[in-house]
């Protein structure tokens, strides 16, 4: 007893400490998880904060604390063995990676899904840009497989018709490459001047141009499009924070077409907290309304009107 103790213990420290991580990175993550379930929050803060730590290895505290860049390399390798032993034992001694096994060995997340985001981590190591192919192949890794890994946490105990759960899948692939893509036009002068790396294939900072900039949020419209449709599908009880996150970049999308190229070789375009405050009651709003509506009527899909 005393064990099992001490492991319910360990297993609460370490979702605490993956908690503490992402919500002291990302303010507009912590603006959608609160309208999760609490139980779907904690599994989805706990993917995250190893994303988060996997990134600090590559591009973060691991550079200015001046670990030289084979070590860097050798630390995201450890970081993966020690993942990859933490799904099959069910324990890390790095409490990050401990939380994510937790929430992964709950919920089917495996190496299939953890193996290509850490691919591309490593791409961030050695290849400053991209063709078309490896540029899908890093959005793959480092995005649409979070958002698969995210989607298998909203799915736990729901069962779907195999074209609906394709038609989520699709959706959460695609929200994911589209997140990525806002992100990478955004910081497309940082990563360049900062990171020497052009993520857009053909593309560069210094001739930066307004077709450019159309083509690639054309692209991300069309992403958005897709996950817009396939939110709607979703379990009543992530629905609202899926959504807020959605809006939050659709209008971050919408702010960079109205940014002159040129601007945006220089500028960091953001989403003023007034607006993302909007953004979040409109969300909040939405939640209440489905949760009074669900409570007047028959739960459908084995379970897609759950509760929160």
């Amino acid at each position: 007893m005393a064990a099992e103790q001490g492991l319910a213990l360990y297993n609460t420290v370490a979702q605490q400490t993956a908690a503490v991580l992402i919500r002291s990175y990302s303010t507009s993550f912590g603006l959608a998880s609160r309208l999760l379930a609490a139980r779907t929050r904690l599994q989805i803060e706990t993917i995250y904060a190893l994303v988060r730590l996997a990134d600090e290895i590559v591009d973060g505290v691991a550079a200015e604390a001046l670990v030289p860049r084979a070590e860097v390399g050798a630390l995201l390798d450890e970081l993966e063995a020690d993942t990859e032993r933490a799904l099959r034992t069910g324990y890390s001694a790095n409490l990050v990676v401990h939380a994510f096994a937790l929430t992964a060995r709950e919920t089917g997340i495996g190496p299939a899904l953890t193996r290509p985001f850490f691919a591309s981590m490593r791409a961030d190591l050695h290849q400053a840009e991209h063709t078309e192919a490896s540029f899908d192949e890093y959005v793959y890794g480092s995005a649409e497989v979070i958002g698969l890994m995210c989607l298998e946490c909203f799915l736990q105990g729901v069962s779907l018709p195999d074209d609906q759960a394709k038609r989520l899948r699709e959706g959460a692939q695609r929200l994911g490459a589209a997140f990525q893509k806002v992100n990478f036009l955004r910081d497309l002068a940082q990563d360049f001047e900062t990171l020497g790396r052009s993520y857009f294939p053909g593309v560069t900072v210094e001739a930066f141009a307004e077709a450019d900039k159309h083509r690639i949020l054309d692209g991300i419209d069309a992403d958005l499009l897709v996950s817009g449709t396939a939110v709607a599908q979703l379990p009543a009880d992530c629905r609202a924070a899926v959504a807020l996150a959605q809006d939050l970049f659709t209008e971050l999308a919408r702010r960079l077409r109205a940014t002159p190229a040129e601007q945006l070789r220089t500028t960091r375009v953001r989403v003023p907290n007034a607006v993302k405050a909007r953004i979040a009651a409109r969300a909040v709003l939405t939640r209440r309304v489905s949760r009074h509506r669900s409570r007047h009527q028959t739960p459908d899909l084995a379970g897609s009107e759950r509760q929160p």
